[in-house]
C-alpha cells in the first residue's frame, strides 16, 4: 500500500482526481438519454429499444474520436482537450432538448466525439505525473471513472426527470460539464506545457489498427475486448428500459439496479486488478470474467415481476462486476502481449476494436427486440458474446 503523505503520491492526486472526475463526467453524460429513454421514446413516437440505435451511432464517432485522440492531445494539449471534450458533451446534452429525432441523432454525434479522446487524454497525463511504482494502482483507480459515471447516471438522472423532466435533467447534467470544464483550467499551465501547436492531426491514423490486426495474440486479445465491451454497453443501454418495460420496475427502482450494476464495476474494477497476477493469472481471470458476465446476462433474461428484488439486485451486481470491471485487466494483459515499446499503439488500436463492439452490440440487441426475440433473445446473445469471449482468451492460453 504506497504511503499516502509521500510527495510523490501527493503531486499525483491532482491529475488522478482531475481525469476521474472528467472521466465520470463524459460517461454521465453519453449514458443520461438511456436512463430516461422510455420517456423520450413516448414523446418522439418510437419504441424505447431505439435507445440501442442511438448508442451505435454514439460510438461510432466515438471510435473516430478515440483514434484522433493521441495526435488531438500533442496539439492541443491534455488539459485543453478534456474541456473541449466536457463542452462537447453539454453542447449535444441540450440538444437533445430539442425534441426531434433529427436533434436526437445530432446529439448522439456530438457525445460521441467528445466520448472518444478521454483515454488518451488521461493516459497521458497520468503516465507524465505516475512515479513508475504508482502506476498500477493509479491507473486502476482511473478506471473506476466510467462505471462510477454509469452509477451517477443511475441514482441522479431518474431523480431529475421526476423533478423537472427529461429535457430539465438534460441541461441539468450538460451544466455539470461546463463546470467542470471550468474547474479544470487552473492545471492547463502545468499539464500542457509539452504541447505542440504545429502537431498534425490524422496523418496515417489507422496504423495503430495494423499492428494490432497483424499480431495473433493482440488480434485475439482484441476480439475479446469486441465481445466482452458488446456485453458491457448493452447491459448499460436497455437494463433501465427493459426493467422498466418488461419486468416492471419504477424508473426509480430501476435506475437503482443500474446503479448496483455501476458500483459493482468500480468495486470489480479495482479488486480483479488487485488479484491478477498474484492470486490468477489476467488470462484465467479474464476468462472467468466472460463465463460469469455469460451466466449473468442469462439470468437476467429470465427476469420476472416474481422474483424476489434481492436476488434480482445480486445478479445485476455479478453483471456489473464481470461486464463492467474487466478492462483493467484487459489493458494490462494488452500490454504484456504487445511488441516491446508498442505498448500504447497497441492500445490504440485495441480500443478502436472495442469500441466497434459497442456500436455493433446495441444495435443487434435492437434488432432482436423489434424482430419478436424481445428483451430476452438480447440478452441471450450477450450471455453467448461473454461466452465466446471466455473460450477465446482460453483457446489463446493453451497456444501460448
Amino acid at each position: 500500500m504506497p504511503d499516502l503523505g509521500s510527495p510523490s503520491v501527493r503531486t499525483v492526486l491532482a491529475p488522478l482526481i482531475s481525469m476521474t472526475v472528467f472521466q465520470v463526467m463524459v460517461t454521465m453524460a453519453i449514458l443520461t438519454l438511456p436512463v430516461f429513454a422510455v420517456r423520450l421514446g413516448a414523446d418522439l413516437g418510437v419504441p424505447a429499444s431505439w435507445v440501442g440505435i442511438y448508442m451505435s451511432v454514439v460510438f461510432s464517432a466515438a471510435m473516430i474520436g478515440a483514434i484522433l485522440g493521441g495526435p488531438a492531445v500533442k496539439r492541443f494539449g491534455a488539459i485543453r482537450l478534456a474541456q473541449i471534450c466536457l463542452v462537447l458533451a453539454g453542447v449535444g446534452l441540450l440538444g437533445l432538448t430539442v425534441g426531434t429525432l433529427v436533434a436526437v441523432v445530432f446529439s448522439a454525434l456530438i457525445l460521441g466525439a467528445a466520448y472518444g479522446p478521454p483515454t488518451p487524454v488521461s493516459s497521458h497525463i497520468l503516465a507524465r505525473t505516475t512515479p513508475p511504482h504508482l502506476i498500477p494502482i493509479v491507473f486502476s483507480l482511473k478506471q473506476t471513472g466510467v462505471p462510477a459515471g454509469g452509477a451517477l447516471a443511475g441514482v441522479v438522472v431518474p431523480l431529475l426527470v421526476l423533478l423537472w423532466g427529461w429535457q430539465g435533467a438534460a441541461s441539468a447534467v450538460a451544466v455539470a460539464c461546463f463546470c467542470v470544464a471550468l474547474g479544470l483550467q487552473p492545471l492547463r499551465r502545468h499539464l500542457d506545457g509539452d504541447r505542440d501547436p504545429h502537431a498534425q492531426i490524422g496523418r496515417d491514423p489507422f496504423a495503430p489498427l495494423r499492428l494490432v490486426m497483424g499480431d495473433a495474440g493482440l488480434r485475439r486479445m482484441s476480439l475479446l475486448s469486441f465481445t466482452y465491451s458488446s456485453v458491457q454497453m448493452s447491459l448499460i443501454a436497455y437494463l433501465v428500459t427493459f426493467m422498466v418495460t418488461e419486468v416492471h420496475y419504477s424508473l426509480i427502482a430501476a435506475g437503482a439496479i443500474l446503479a448496483v450494476a455501476q458500483i459493482a464495476g468500480v468495486i470489480g474494477r479495482v479488486a480483479w486488478g488487485a488479484v491478477s497476477g498474484t492470486l490468477v493469472s489476467p488470462r484465467i481471470l479474464l476468462a472467468l470474467l466472460g463465463f460469469l458476465m455469460s451466466a449473468a446476462a442469462a439470468a437476467t433474461a429470465h427476469f420476472d415481476p416474481t422474483w424476489d428484488p434481492w436476488i434480482i439486485y445480486g445478479i445485476a451486481a455479478v453483471f456489473g462486476a464481470t461486464a463492467i470491471g474487466w478492462n483493467g485487466v484487459f489493458l494490462a494483459e494488452l500490454a504484456l502481449v504487445a511488441p516491446k515499446g508498442q505498448a500504447g499503439v497497441a492500445t490504440g488500436g485495441s480500443v478502436f476494436v472495442t469500441f466497434a463492439g459497442v456500436v455493433i452490440s446495441p444495435a443487434l440487441f435492437a434488432g432482436l427486440v423489434a424482430l419478436g426475440f424481445g428483451y430476452k433473445g438480447g440478452f441471450l446473445l450477450l450471455s453467448a458474446m461473454g461466452l465466446t469471449g471466455a473460450l477465446l482468451v482460453l483457446f489463446d492460453s493453451r497456444q501460448r
